[in-house]
């Protein structure tokens, strides 16, 4: 809810500078002591959480599962992430080193749930390697996104993985299995 609430005060008040005041204020009436650089880590790591459990639950044998001829299967859903996650952090320009990423050569459940993994921790090495200023920073993101926060672009990158796990829940969900977020503890 935190996290929500900053990504709606950043995109509504429209200002790095208003954006960082707005999230320190949002911080100190939650009783937080935190910053959107470890907001960003907490959320992005438990995302990676999440979508190595979603993408594991898929038996081999149904990897290859579609609904319907129009969609991705489950295995080029779970490249399709990380695949736009390396695409954008990209754009970053850090200096942590993009893993090796060919969505074409991973052929396997286990590559690809690899290639999912490595576009997180390279995520992770991007995040740990900002300063609160240079998170909230403005670079010129993709075309469809133009001139952007490095914040905005993991705010963004988190955003299309929930779709992406959603659409990866209903797959499951269609082959008798209960995604790992839904099962009982």
């Amino acid at each position: 809810m935190k996290l929500i609430s900053r990504v709606t005060a950043c995109t509504v008040l429209l200002g790095v500078g208003i954006c960082s005041a707005a999230s320190t204020t949002l911080s100190a009436q939650a009783g937080s002591s935190t910053s959107v650089k470890e907001d960003l880590l907490k959320d992005w790591q438990e995302q990676k959480k999440a979508m190595m459990e979603i993408a594991d639950a898929m038996p081999v044998d149904k990897f290859d599962y579609k609904a319907t001829p129009a969609e991705r299967n489950y295995g080029e859903q779970v490249l399709h992430v990380a695949q736009v996650n390396m695409f954008l952090l990209k754009t970053l320009n850090g200096k942590a080193t993009a893993p090796t990423f060919d969505p074409k050569a991973a052929k396997t459940k286990e590559e690809m749930i690899k290639d999912l993994e490595a576009s997180y921790d390279y995520g992770t090495d991007l995040l740990k390697e900002q300063t609160e200023s240079g998170i909230l920073e403005t670079i010129n993101g993709p075309k469809f996104l133009g001139p952007s926060s490095r914040a905005r672009i993991f705010w963004f990158l988190m955003g299309h993985s929930m779709d992406i796990y959603g659409q990866m829940a209903v797959y499951l969900r269609l082959n008798g299995i209960v995604p790992p977020a839904s099962r009982k503890p």
